[in-house]
């Protein structure tokens, strides 16, 4: 099945319907009904519109960030006193905050002004109709557009409109017990591939008395973002446009090599919550997490901390590090006067200062190219590691983050192949006929031809 279509040319997804199963599984909205496509949606005109008076934000504090987005809408308030925003947690991470947002859709009520948007959430927003271009915005409160990362941007543009900008990005980093590597005698460095890393296992897991020498992130959670990074260093991936290839000999072999390394080789785990927790309290001697941990790590950790870019493959040895985090957007269901003053309040947070304050207290990537880092870096070295793998990410495949319900059933596949055991080349096989089932029914019907 391939067609290759731009992902900005999409249609509107009104009605989208994933597999019931997979989507209360994960207890996120629902993609049916609830509103009008926008993906043609006219520009707003905000002429002569005056800010309301309060606006609620909605966030679920990525990388324990509620203290910092305080300090930010106390500093947006000191600026705009005739704005109050009121910030509201709404869920303990991704999936909640996207069931609250659809619960308040449904009911036509109780909507905030500014919600938190997932990498693998905010486009279902964009199918019901929920969120609003933010263009309009942009050009009135004159945002300086070509300032943010252009590869963050990016994530959020469909159909030639902006529909939400970066805020709490990120993108997974390989962390390293750095008292280990010294104690197998192995370069104070993340591995260049991983055959490479394969070759410093057995010495690392004999030299430190860790239980692993690596440790996979929790599946239910990280899988379908983080094993990108395998598949196309092996030279797969979940997808290349809309051409399902979990199966393909690539993917396959790249999806062995890990099962292997649990399996055969015995170096390797699975975590079964939170893989920079099993880093820190000395688990593993290395993983993979977002650099949303990165500070959280650092301070819990009684060991000398390394960060590196994520390894390569056999076929890619860079560009194999996938983007991912959050966005804020907009809702289409609440007045221009509330738009209004949530644009003012996104371009404050958005800015360079604002943003290398939220990189300071989360980990998370600066969004802002001209955002100044020298108080930050100076604290924190480790994050120029993220800034600098920013040069060699990739935009995620389109299976993971526009299938309604695939990074499920992703999670679901690499739990058979690495804590099962199960059959590699039939559970991808399986699990692409998922995917194209869920892209013919759901997806296909709504692409520009």
């Amino acid at each position: 099945m391939t067609l290759h279509l731009d992902r900005r040319h999409f249609l509107g997804l009104a009605g989208v319907t994933a597999s019931a199963a997979a989507l209360a599984a994960c207890g996120g909205p629902s993609t049916t009904g609830g509103g009008q496509a926008t993906s043609q949606a006219a520009d707003i005109d905000f002429n002569g519109v005056k800010p309301a008076a309060k606006i609620d934000f909605w966030s679920s504090h990525p990388g324990q960030s509620q203290d910092v987005e305080k300090s930010l809408i106390e500093k947006f308030q000191a600026k705009n006193p005739g704005i109050s925003v009121n910030l509201v947690t709404a869920g303990a991470n991704y999936e909640e905050i996207a069931q609250k947002f659809q619960t308040a859709q449904a009911a036509k009520s109780g909507l905030p002004a500014v919600v938190v948007l997932s990498d693998v959430w905010w486009f279902r927003y964009y199918t019901n109709g929920s969120i609003i271009p933010v263009d309009s915005l942009t050009k009135q409160l004159d945002m300086k557009m070509d300032d943010f990362q252009q590869s963050l941007i990016n994530d959020y543009e469909y159909d030639g409109k902006q529909w939400a900008v970066p805020y709490g990005r990120s993108t997974p980093l390989f962390y390293y017990n750095k008292d280990h590597f010294a104690a197998a005698g192995l370069p104070d460095r993340a591995p260049k591939t991983w055959d490479e890393f394969g070759q410093w296992a057995p010495k690392l897991k004999a030299a430190s008395g860790a239980q692993y020498a690596y440790i996979y992130p929790a599946l239910a959670g990280y899988a379908g973002w983080t094993l990108q990074n395998m598949l196309w260093g092996w030279g797969g991936g979940w997808s290349k446009e809309w051409d399902i290839i979990c199966d393909s000999t690539e993917s396959v072999a790249a999806l062995q090599w890990a099962q292997d390394s649990i399996y055969k080789d015995k170096w390797a785990g699975v975590s079964s919550k939170e893989a920079a927790d099993d880093f820190s309290a000395g688990l593993t001697s290395a993983t993979i997490a977002s650099t949303g941990s990165l500070l959280g790590i650092l301070k819990s950790a009684k060991f000398n901390v390394g960060v590196g870019f994520l390894p390569g493959g056999p076929k890619a040895a860079t560009n194999v590090c996938p983007t991912g985090g959050a966005g804020l957007g907009i809702p289409s269901g609440i007045s221009k006067e509330e738009q209004l003053a949530a644009g003012m309040f996104l371009d404050f947070v958005t800015q360079p200062e604002s943003t290398a304050e939220f990189s300071a207290a989360t980990g998370y990537m600066p969004t802002r190219k001209s955002a100044d880092m020298k108080a930050v870096l100076a604290k924190t070295p480790q994050i120029q590691t993220a800034v600098d793998q920013l040069a060699v990410t990739k935009v995620q495949d389109n299976a993971r983050v526009f299938l309604p319900g695939a990074d499920q059933e992703m999670a679901k596949a690499a739990a058979k192949i690495l804590t099962q055991q199960g059959d590699v080349k039939s559970t991808m096989t399986e699990l692409k006929a998922t995917l194209e089932g869920i892209y013919t029914k759901d997806v296909k019907p709504k692409l520009k031809a």
